[in-house]
């Protein structure tokens, strides 16, 4: 009973000790990442908005800045975001665990770091980095932050995916879709437009529907890259916004569901991801140079 007691208390303080090495290692590697993401920021030319660079815009276009964004509103630099939700870690079926995550962000040079904590069963994680950095894609799932699931770089494909990230998701931080800081508008229809940025060799453009009251509603690619046992397969993805908020003066959605939009033979329409931001911080050109 004694020796068994010891193996139990043994094995406790080894799986603490592994826990208290993986989270040191990770953090370090994410600082690591935010380091590169912040040391790429570059001045930004216009410090506030000035709703005289609208005209021209797709009226659909117009109305959205003019429902999120008062005039005068400080451009922004960059963002730490925190998120809670759920993340469905089937590659074929459903199977949700819940994550929370931090997310910095900074929008020239385009780059985002996300940093999650994936619970699979209690006491284990699976850390994961996503993120944009230096015109770098990077996914790295490992578990307890030490022992890698798969690791992910590249400056094609991967690379894409990761901006269209970084640009479905600046409806939180929406002055960086503005003309004034890079994004060109194509009307589509009433309802709907093309938008298209690009960061260094990389162009894309996203089709961005929006709601009956000027909101973006969803934000759809024709065709990103999907990870489907290690390797990148092209498909339809979009991401879904909901729950408007007020933050700073700014109206963002604060709720969302991320999506591929695979072909019934593979079970149609797969969510993903699903998430709501639990904290939200602003870098603005008038007020910070970075962090």
């Amino acid at each position: 009973m004694k020796t068994s007691f010891i193996v139990v208390v043994v094995a406790a303080l080894a799986f603490l000790s592994i826990t208290a090495l993986g989270r040191w290692r990770w953090q370090g590697m994410t600082q690591g990442l935010v380091d590169r993401v912040e040391a790429g920021r570059t001045p930004m030319g216009t410090t506030r908005f000035d709703a005289v660079e609208l005209d021209g815009l797709p009226p659909v276009v117009q109305r959205y800045f003019r429902t999120v964004l008062p005039e005068g509103t400080p451009i922004i630099t960059g963002a730490s975001v925190e998120h809670k939700g759920g993340f469905n870690m089937g590659e074929a079926g459903d199977n949700w665990k819940p994550f929370t995550s931090r997310q910095r962000v900074v929008m020239r040079r385009p780059g985002f770091v996300w940093d999650a904590r994936i619970a699979m069963l209690p006491g284990l994680t699976v850390n994961v980095h996503d993120a944009y950095v230096e015109g770098e894609g990077i996914l790295h799932p490992a578990i307890l932050g030490l022992f890698s699931l798969m690791e992910l770089r590249g400056t094609g494909e991967m690379a894409q995916g990761e901006l269209m990230r970084f640009f479905a998701e600046a409806a939180w931080y929406p002055t960086a879709l503005l003309p004034s800081q890079g994004v060109q508008w194509t009307g589509l229809d009433e309802h709907s437009a093309t938008a298209t940025m690009s960061d260094g060799p990389l162009t894309l453009s996203l089709t961005f529907t929006f709601s009956a009251d000027g909101l973006i509603d969803v934000v759809r690619a024709e065709a990103r890259g999907r990870t489907v046992g290690g390797q990148i397969v092209m498909r339809p993805w979009e991401g879904r916004w909901s729950n408007y908020q007020m933050r700073d003066g700014m109206r963002i959605p604060v709720t969302g569901e991320v999506a591929w939009l695979l072909p019934p033979e593979e079970g149609g329409r797969k969510p993903y991801w699903r998430g709501t931001i639990a904290d939200l911080t602003y870098d603005f050109a008038t007020t910070a140079t970075g962090k």
